[in-house]
């Protein structure tokens, strides 16, 4: 069936009383007998047209239940997302097709309110509303939409449709009285300001207003020559007017000129378009216009071209648009914007360039805030939109009222970052800043009120996401200097920076513009506690580094010689500290160069080398049993278990990683690592430190020499599987004098328990290792008890030791005591020693396990 519009209704009255007549005639032929004889006679007749009424009833009956369906589904849309653009216009089709009068308008109004609507929807509106209304009443109402309509875009056949209607149902107008005419010219006027240099449309106006004046000039009595002679110069006048402008038919507008001046007794030659006969004046103009029209002909062809692509047409808009701001006419730049906007109403590149050419040239504050408006309103996910909408208000001088409206508005838009939101929130700041600056008193204080609470609106909101930012801290920062300027609320800026450093303490920034302020205002005492309240705080980056330099230059440019010695306390230690540990951080970045370039060596030297022969390892397993023993066994299990942990201990002891393996291939020369090693490990200048407690890490222990000071590293010994504390570390200090005052403090407490601090001795430790374990070591693997009560050969034993060092010997570590092979003695060796042919690895085992 046909779609039933708002269109139909109109009909409905007419209709309605042909169906009545229908109606009473079908009545009196029911009661008629020959019409009751007529249709017993012919029953199936009636029985077919009975059935197609009904199907066609359950038809129409089925859409409207579909209809009703999805009119239910957009309206649920709407509720649960009234922005959805779409959404709106099938929901204002549907209800039109439905004539739905009361939701039809309501729909109508609530898009109208969120978005602007096209001409065509404002045209339907508006033919709607004048098909269903009676009455003067209605008039109004509907002259009201057409002056919405045409300021959200540039429409011609919108600007022509409100002509017609005035000239139509405007009882003034149609009945051309003094003040009908005069709202009639009033009207066109404002349609030629606003359409009347479209170059493809805008002689549909012109010729409108030509021949409404034509019309009243025939009505004018002949005899009334004073009257006629001045509606004879308003024609001509808009003739000459129409000719200036370079329009799309000016040939034809001049042809029309030449035949209406020849009815008015003039004689020219109609026939011909040349400018004969014509004022200088006027032929001047039109011939200008004409060149003007001829060297734009082309760009109007290509954005009016049908096959053009979007992105080409937009293309040709904006070299169009340079085009004609090269001859720097605001007027017709404007109407050419508002061209390409109509046709690409939500580009927002297109509003920014449109907007910022405005405030450059026309300057205009209605026109401006127009314009800021329906930008807002076709793309409102731009900030920086809005931001000049702010700005052109306050220069426009608009009400407090009026900007807070359209900031709120602002607000409930959604844009693509953070910073839009800041950016409109300072805007707004700022220009309330601005209206104080000049306000007295009274009005300061109202004002500032709102500055508050916006700058508290602004923290609670960007606090969860802004946090540890710039912009955060430019809010603050904004906020506490508006207090002590405009205020003179030191208490309450104090309390500003307070409450930032609660949520970014960490921010260097943050502390050294608080301390700024303070500085600003000599409040030299309470910038000095600041820097005590930070110094020890770990900023990221250099941050830690940057603040004591800061306290520092503070303390030289501000304070006494005691207050830069105590500065000075403070702050070398934890200088030296820093300096000590990049030092390291450099050793071990050089070092690591060096082991990659070495690292290919030392593993083709391994994939060459093969391993030793065996003599245990060849031997059968019975033979082996024979020779070895189970407390042999033993022996040489618990030997390994006191290795295995003196290379954890190693481990842990190692502070830049380094580790020097065993059995690496003597290809690699030794000395080149014994400079790293010696830095490392000396000792030279450690403490021993033991009975400490299982719960005490590095800061505890640092913090218990942080008044002896020259600490270097720290290292705590740990268990090989539980990682757990062991009770004892090892502290490196800068140099003897922190050394001596660290062993000084041997006895004290740390977390309850009494420290044993001793100064590290390797030197001992080596002696006794040599002289003692050694031996003993030695005699319990050379000597073992045999349950048999036979006695182990020294090559068996010599060999099951070998092969158990051979095959761990790529996993284990030097301890740090031990001295690797090619270690330069400070004693100079004798000539004997000197001349002394290196031995092998296999000569070595055998020296170290002989008896």
């Amino acid at each position: 069936m046909e779609e039933q519009t708002l269109d139909d209704k109109s009909k409905e009255k007419s209709e309605f009383k042909v169906e009545e007549s229908i109606k009473g005639d079908d009545l009196m032929s029911e009661a008629s007998p020959q019409s009751t004889k007529s249709k017993e006679a012919s029953p199936a007749v009636s029985s077919d047209s009975d059935d197609m009424l009904s199907d066609s009833d359950e038809d129409e009956d089925e859409e409207e239940g579909q209809q009703k369906l999805q009119l239910q589904t957009l309206e649920a849309e709407l509720s649960s997302n009234p922005s959805n653009y779409d959404t709106h216009v099938q929901y204002i089709k549907l209800l039109r097709k439905m004539a739905e009068l009361e939701k039809l308008r309501q729909a109508r109004e609530a898009m109208s309110a969120l978005f602007p609507l096209t001409p065509e929807m404002w045209q339907e509106w508006a033919k709607d509303e004048a098909s269903l209304s009676i009455g003067h009443d209605a008039v109004p109402v509907i002259e009201k939409l057409f002056d919405r309509g045409v300021l959200d875009y540039l429409s011609v056949p919108l600007w022509c449709d409100y002509i017609q209607f005035i000239k139509e149902y405007d009882p003034s107008v149609r009945e051309r009285t003094p003040d009908g005419i005069s709202k009639a010219r009033n009207l066109f006027e404002r349609a030629i300001n606003a359409a009347g240099l479209h170059v493809a449309e805008g002689s549909k106006i012109w010729e409108a207003y030509r021949e409404y004046e034509q019309a009243i000039l025939h009505t004018i009595d002949g005899s009334d020559s004073e009257v006629k002679e001045k509606q004879v110069q308003r024609i001509q006048n808009i003739f000459h007017r129409q000719l200036s402008v370079p329009l799309s038919d000016l040939t034809s507008t001049l042809l029309a000129y030449k035949s209406w001046e020849t009815e008015q007794g003039n004689i020219l030659d109609v026939g011909s378009n040349n400018v004969d006969g014509i004022s200088s004046k006027l032929a001047l103009s039109y011939q200008k216009a004409l060149e003007m029209y001829n060297a734009r002909a082309y760009f109007e062809e290509q954005i009016t071209a049908h096959d053009t692509a979007d992105l080409g047409k937009f293309q040709h808009f904006m070299t169009y648009i340079k085009f004609e701001q090269s001859f720097g006419d605001p007027s017709r730049v404007q109407v050419l914007y508002e061209r390409a906007i109509s046709s690409f109403p939500v580009s927002s590149d297109l509003w920014l360039d449109y907007t910022r050419y405005l405030d450059g040239t026309l300057k205009v504050g209605k026109v401006l805030r127009d314009v800021y408006s329906r930008a807002s309103r076709n793309c409102p996910w731009v900030g920086e939109l809005w931001i000049r909408y702010l700005l052109s208000m306050e220069r426009g001088r608009a009400s407090e009222e009026e900007i807070a409206a359209v900031f709120e508005k602002s607000l409930q838009c959604t844009f693509s970052t953070l910073d839009e939101y800041l950016d409109l929130f300072f805007t707004r700041i700022d220009g309330l800043r601005r209206r104080i600056s000049f306000a007295d008193e009274a009005d300061s204080l109202l004002d500032f009120s709102v500055i508050r609470e916006t700058f508290q609106r602004a923290s609670d909101y960007f606090s969860p996401h802004l946090k540890n930012t710039d912009g955060f801290l430019r809010l603050h920062a904004y906020w506490a200097r508006l207090e002590l300027k405009l205020r003179k609320d030191l208490t309450a800026a104090r309390g500003i920076w307070e409450s930032f450093l609660k949520i970014c303490g960490f921010m260097l920034e943050g502390w050294l513009g608080y301390i700024a302020m303070e500085i600003e205002l000599g409040h030299i005492n309470e910038a000095r506690s600041i820097y005590k309240r930070c110094y020890s705080k770990r900023f990221p980056g250099t941050g830690s580094e940057d603040i004591w330099h800061s306290w520092l230059r503070f303390e030289r440019e501000f304070g006494t010689l005691e207050d830069l010695d105590h500065a000075a306390q403070k702050v070398m230690p934890r200088l030296e500290e820093l300096r000590l540990v990049r030092l390291q951080q450099e050793s071990k970045m050089m070092a690591g160069s060096t082991d990659q370039g070495e690292n290919h060596v030392k593993k083709s030297a391994r994939e060459k080398r093969k391993p030793a022969s065996n003599v245990a390892n060849e031997q059968s397993p019975a033979k082996r049993q024979k020779h070895t023993t189970q407390a042999q066994e033993k022996m040489l299990e618990k030997d390994k278990g006191e290795v295995q942990k003196s290379v954890e201990e190693s481990k842990v002891e190692d502070v830049n990683g380094v580790d020097a393996k065993v059995g690496d291939s003597p290809k690699r020369p030794i000395e080149n690592s014994e400079p790293q090693r010696r830095k490392v490990y000396t000792d030279q200048c450690t403490a021993f430190i033991s009975n400490i407690s299982l719960q005490a890490n590095e800061e505890h222990i640092r913090q218990f020499f942080s008044d002896v000071g020259g600490v270097v590293s720290i290292r705590i010994l740990r268990d090989k599987l539980t990682r757990k504390s062991r009770g004892l570390a090892y502290v490196d200090f800068s140099d003897d004098e922190h050394l001596a005052a660290a062993v000084a403090r041997n006895k004290q407490t740390l977390l309850g328990k009494k420290l044993s601090i001793a100064r590290s001795n390797p030197n001992q430790k080596r002696k006794q290792s040599v002289g003692h374990n050694a031996p003993k070591e030695q005699a319990r693997i050379t000597k073992p008890n045999v349950p048999d009560g036979g006695s182990a050969s020294k090559e068996s034993v010599t060999n099951k030791q070998d092969s158990n060092i051979q095959r761990k010997e790529n996993k284990l570590f030097v301890p740090r005591n031990v001295r690797p092979l090619g270690w330069t003695s400070k004693n100079p060796r004798s000539e004997e020693e000197s001349d002394e042919k290196p031995k092998s690895n296999d000569e070595f085992r055998k020296i170290l396990f002989k008896k």
